[in-house]
């Protein structure tokens, strides 16, 4: 091995490989570690800012490629791990927000509609994270709605709750990798909840703050539809790293999506893009035919008027209701289909565009 053959030889060589979303050297982000050398074989530990990287693939091929043109080098191993950056809060944010201790970000999934499959979505976004690798929660803001206990293969679970040193706290039920609390957890099945809204502030903070939720990326938080009390509750609570906007392509569902969005950008909480559910219908029988039975492109007109991204299309597929009267979300169900792909896009993005806005303050 030639003497010039160093780890500052090996870190020059990989100055120049820049991570494709942040547009900056890992080098200089400090995302490449452990380098070490032995003979012709060279290792490292290449560090990403989200386990849900989706560019993972490229830029592992990206340091390969560099190290390997080394006189010298024979084998270049990368091990891949990630360390999720803290959201450090936004500029100009809403006074009084208190961060929850362990959590790093915060994810509202919200429209302005209801029926749009916003708990689809949010329930889906979760799972696949945790299957990525991140620490995740879910947070079911729908007071008056609570459903995703069934989405999530926990209809029957109960919540342990513990008296300590701080009062009342509760155990959050855990499947598919994603820890979750509900009110559906706390009442009866046929109880309705007829709460004003101070009540409802009490309860998504009790959520917020008096469960163990323990170390988590990304709480994701299934919000009611509308622009109403649990969304200023939790946007005046706590430092949001950002929104996902969930619609149709209907015109009806856009315009309250619109609304929603509005609704958060003047609450100085990140619009990260929106999602477009129920994009198009594929009969399982004919799959070379397509229906636009809500709309088309919908959600592609309004993210390019609003200048935002579209995060993606999930097509309307009967497994996905099956999977959530099952218990069993279509990213596990049937990780193959078309709507699990483009939920798992979804989250990839979004765990994207989080790494970005923490690292540099801009989506």
């Amino acid at each position: 091995m030639p003497a010039t053959l160093d780890k500052a030889t090996i870190l020059d060589a990989l100055r120049p490989v820049q991570d494709p979303e942040l547009q900056k050297s890992l080098v200089e982000l400090n995302m490449i570690r452990n380098v070490e050398m032995d003979g012709g074989q060279v290792s490292f530990t290449l560090v990403l800012t989200t386990p849900a990287c989706p560019l993972r693939e490229l830029i592992v091929d990206d340091c390969k490629a560099a190290v390997g043109k080394l006189p010298g080098v024979n084998t270049v191993t990368v091990e891949v791990t990630a360390e999720t950056p803290q959201f450090k809060g936004n500029s100009g944010g809403l006074p009084d927000q208190e961060g929850i201790p362990g959590i790093k970000h915060i994810i509202a999934i919200t429209s302005g509609k209801g029926g749009v499959g916003k708990s689809t979505v949010a329930v889906n976004l979760a799972v696949a994270l945790a299957q990525m690798g991140a620490k995740v929660g879910l947070l079911d803001a729908d007071i008056y709605g609570p459903n995703t206990p069934n989405m999530m293969g926990l209809g029957s679970a109960n919540v342990a709750v513990e008296q300590g040193p701080q009062g009342e706290r509760l155990e959050p039920p855990f499947n598919h990798g994603v820890k979750l609390v509900s009110m559906a957890f706390l009442i009866d099945p046929d109880q309705p909840v007829m709460w004003r809204g101070p009540m409802l502030n009490g309860i998504i903070r009790k959520f917020l703050y008096q469960v163990n939720w323990g170390e988590l990326d990304y709480l994701v938080v299934d919000m009611p539809p509308g622009t109403g009390d649990a969304q200023l509750t939790l946007a005046q609570a706590v430092p949001m790293s950002g929104a996902v906007v969930v619609t149709t392509p209907q015109t009806v569902a856009l315009q309250d999506a619109r609304r929603g969005l509005r609704m958060f950008q003047q609450l100085k909480v990140p619009i990260l893009g929106i999602a477009e559910n129920m994009s198009y219908f594929v009969p399982p029988d004919r799959p070379e035919v397509s229906y636009d039975i809500f709309g088309s492109k919908g959600g592609e007109t309004t993210a390019q008027e609003l200048g935002l991204p579209l995060l993606g299309c999930v097509p309307l597929e009967i497994p996905v209701r099956e999977g959530g009267d099952n218990g069993l979300p279509i990213v596990l169900a049937d990780p193959d289909s078309a709507s699990a792909k483009a939920l798992v896009s979804i989250a990839q993005q979004v765990a994207a565009r989080i790494s970005v806005l923490a690292l540099t303050g801009d989506t």
